[in-house]
């Protein structure tokens, strides 16, 4: 049988990182067995990941089925007509060669909507075909990622209903698989056995060679321009990752340290954020080193720079897995993150404790431009709604600083403009700290423990393994696959869209970082 793995691309990431774990054991478990596998996407991967992933797949051949209409819609030159014919075409051409020998289609981030095209002509190949079609969902298009609506509508997807038939389909030999069990219960409560619940792979690797750790932070002191503490933000240069935050905390719990993100910029839309953050830091002389690994050649792998690393951060908005987490216990290091209520219940379960979690950081409404910021805010608030479908618009609540008539005497630092945070940020550090740390009593015990090199690394348990195990993924990978859902009716598909979309509008998950790239 042959392994169809679409996406529209192979940059680094979290869906690459999936793929690479998984594809091994898919190899040892899926019946009957995969004979070759075809990465089928809008970029050619980079020769380093690709020779590794043919290392992974062993003796099962590789190869790449390229076309530049599979990739993202906003990347696109020709009008959406000649896309979907060139899709169309391209897609016959590669599934012909391949379904008399059988063949499974692995979809990544169709629910991201970034080219629904492609996912139409997905759809409609491999139900032409009666080929099985896993739709595996890492992300959504309507969870704090507005703007892919007019990129759809220009696409001839105009209202929600057409964009939900097309990412649930009603086609019988379609399975949905979501990354955490509060979407799956979801997806299961409209779409029956069609949807499982698939957690990423992860795994206790084996340790970092210490030669290796020690080349990593050689390298990272070069490209600091001195030894010292690194503090590591393990992602692409995202305004969801708010790093901002996590340069506050490494600001006022280990003043030393560098703090270092390894991946770049993923989209144009990130570049005013990312510009805005690294022109703050170098105007103000902060210890921020952002995108280390990109563009950068003979540098350490990811693994190598968390075993080379002090602590790491995760103090992201919004994540589907959150695979720092786990990494990060892996790699024996010590976590700060933000506790997600997406994320927190899987992790539990799987048996992490995580001693070094908050839920928000507070700060003192003095230390920034309140007025300014409420404005600034009811400006943004306003524009924004202005980019959600008209449905979605009176489902909205407006957020909690925004319902205020007076200062509070604390915010969340998350739920400010990357103005705002900025702002609080240039504030000497000893200021910041004294008005700050009363409000949240575990920085003052965690400020000791980091000088004195003492936070807790979060154990591996040893029922992850049951949960996240290669072995076990492939199992419950193989199991969806082999569910007889029946017929599915088109509207079990809107209405699974329609309580995603209800719950990411909800007050909780709005956060203005993410309401524009000006902010």
């Amino acid at each position: 049988m042959n392994l169809v793995i679409v996406h529209s691309h192979f940059r680094p990431g979290g869906v690459r990182r999936v793929i690479e774990l998984a594809v091994p054991h898919l190899l040892g478990t899926l019946n009957p067995p995969i004979t070759q596998i075809v990465l089928l996407a809008g970029e050619a991967p980079d020769d380093p990941w690709l020779h590794g992933f043919r290392q992974r797949a062993g003796s099962v051949p590789v190869i790449c089925s390229i076309v530049a209409v599979a990739g993202y819609i906003s990347e696109q030159r020709a009008k959406p007509a000649v896309v979907a014919r060139r899709l169309r075409v391209h897609l016959e051409n590669c599934l012909n060669q391949l379904v008399p020998a059988g063949c499974l289609v692995w979809a990544h981030n169709q629910g991201l909507g970034r080219n629904l095209l492609l996912t139409r002509a997905l759809n409609q190949a491999c139900a032409q075909r009666k080929i099985a079609l896993l739709l595996h969902h890492h992300d959504w298009w309507f969870d704090n990622r507005w703007p892919r609506w007019p990129e759809m509508r220009r696409s001839g997807f105009r209202t929600l209903s057409a964009v939900a038939r097309t990412i649930f389909p009603a086609v019988p030999t379609v399975r949905h698989a979501a990354i955490n069990r509060a979407e799956a219960k979801v997806l299961q409560r409209h779409l029956g056995s069609a949807a499982g619940w698939l957690p990423n792979p992860a795994s206790l690797e084996a340790e970092v060679a210490p030669e290796r750790v020690r080349q990593a932070r050689k390298w990272l002191e070069r490209q600091l321009g001195e030894p010292a503490p690194v503090w590591l933000v393990p992602c692409r240069l995202l305004r969801r990752k708010n790093l901002a935050e996590a340069l506050l905390l490494t600001r006022w719990l280990r003043p030393e340290a560098w703090l270092v993100s390894t991946g770049g910029v993923s989209s144009a839309a990130e570049q005013t954020y990312a510009q805005s953050l690294s022109t703050a830091a170098r105007q103000a002389g902060w210890r921020l080193r952002l995108s280390v690994l990109h563009g950068a050649n003979a540098s350490p792998s990811v693994a190598e720079l968390l075993a080379a690393s002090e602590v790491i951060l995760l103090t992201s908005l919004q994540e589907g897995f959150g695979l720092p987490y786990v990494e990060a216990a892996a790699a024996g290091r010590p976590l700060i993150a933000r506790s997600l209520a997406n994320v927190a219940p899987d992790l539990t379960e799987f048996g992490f404790r995580l001693p070094h979690c908050y839920e928000e950081l507070q700060v003192d409404s003095d230390l920034f431009d309140w007025p300014a910021e409420q404005l600034r805010q009811r400006r943004l608030f306003q524009q924004w709604l202005t980019t959600l479908p008209r449905p979605c618009r009176k489902q909205v609540a407006p957020p909690p600083l925004l319902t205020v008539s007076r200062p509070p005497r604390s915010v969340p630092f998350s739920r400010l403009t990357l103005t705002a945070q900025l702002e609080l940020l240039r504030q000497p550090v000893a200021e910041s700290w004294a008005r700050c740390a009363p409000l949240n009593p575990f920085l003052e015990k965690w400020r000791g423990l980091a000088a004195a090199g003492k936070l807790e690394a979060t154990p591996w348990p040893p029922q992850a393994d049951q949960w996240l195990g290669g072995p076990a993924y492939a199992e419950r990978f193989a199991s969806l696959l082999r569910n007889n859902p029946g017929k599915v009716a088109a509207a079990h598909g809107e209405r699974c869209q329609q309580d995603l979309l209800q719950a990411k509008l909800k007050p909780v998950f709005l956060y203005p970082i993410l309401w524009s790239s000006q902010t």
